[in-house]
């Protein structure tokens, strides 16, 4: 699975979340779920704009993290049923 790695980065820049999001465009609500997921699933378009305000590349974002995903006890990726 691929983890995110803009919080990190973000801290060791002194960024914080507002400003992230004033910078790179993206909403507040988006970062505080990536903050709190690592794993949360966002846009390669996403991903460029943390690029560009971090001023790093998007390869610096991900991190390939081998574990299956069976093995990620706090997520669910069972596909929600649809309700009638």
């Amino acid at each position: 699975m691929i983890r995110l790695k803009v919080k990190e980065i973000a801290e060791r820049k002194h960024i914080s979340m507002g400003k992230l999001s004033r910078i790179a465009d993206v909403s507040l609500t988006t970062i505080k779920k990536m903050y709190r997921d690592p794993y949360y699933s966002i846009t390669t378009y996403t991903l460029d704009k943390f690029a560009r305000a971090l001023n790093v590349s998007s390869c610096d974002l991900i991190e390939y993290d081998p574990r299956e995903r069976e093995q990620l006890s706090h997520h669910s990726f069972q596909p929600k049923e649809k309700q009638l």
